[in-house]
């Protein structure tokens, strides 16, 4: 199936049960949170679909979506500190939803880069991840990120105020 190892369908099917969950808590909730379903679901499919994504090797060696599955399991464990304890203080709440939602960042950058490079499976739209187009999605993801994590801080502001 468009040229994926067993562990490949894995990692894609389980990486799109944590974006769905992902983006569905975002919309719900704001915020992407130990204390709901759906947060639940997001936290424990993401390290699952990072740890898979660290054995597949399709395009040779180690590479940049490998380095993203390493930075989603550390933004995913200062996510978890900031939600679980008051080390950041004040700051907790804002270190979990930029965590949490960087993570949502990680995964769109190797979902958009593998589904433009196999997609449509005869002519996919990009020959290679190399592909020099893929730079503005790269930049129009990261500035989509950072409008979010700008709504998210100002809602997290207005909840905490009085």
């Amino acid at each position: 199936m468009l040229g994926l190892t067993s562990l490949g369908v894995l990692h894609t099917l389980i990486g799109l049960l944590a974006v769905v969950s992902g983006f569905w808590a975002l919309a719900r909730y704001k915020e992407i949170s130990p204390k709901n379903r759906l947060g639940q679901t997001y936290l424990v499919a993401t390290p699952i679909t990072a740890v898979t994504g660290l054995g597949i090797f399709q395009h040779g060696g180690f590479g940049p979506p490998h380095a993203l599955s390493i930075l989603t399991l550390i933004a995913l464990a200062v996510g978890t500190v900031g939600a679980t304890t008051n080390v950041f203080g004040r700051l907790s709440r804002y270190v979990q939803a930029a965590s949490y939602s960087a993570t949502i960042l990680f995964h769109m950058i190797p979902g958009f880069t593998e589904s433009l490079t196999r997609l449509p499976p005869a002519t996919p739209v990009f020959a290679s991840a190399d592909a020099p187009e893929f730079k503005p999605i790269y930049a129009a993801l990261m500035l989509l990120f950072l409008i979010g994590l700008t709504l998210q801080i100002r809602w997290l502001r207005q909840e905490v105020q009085p």
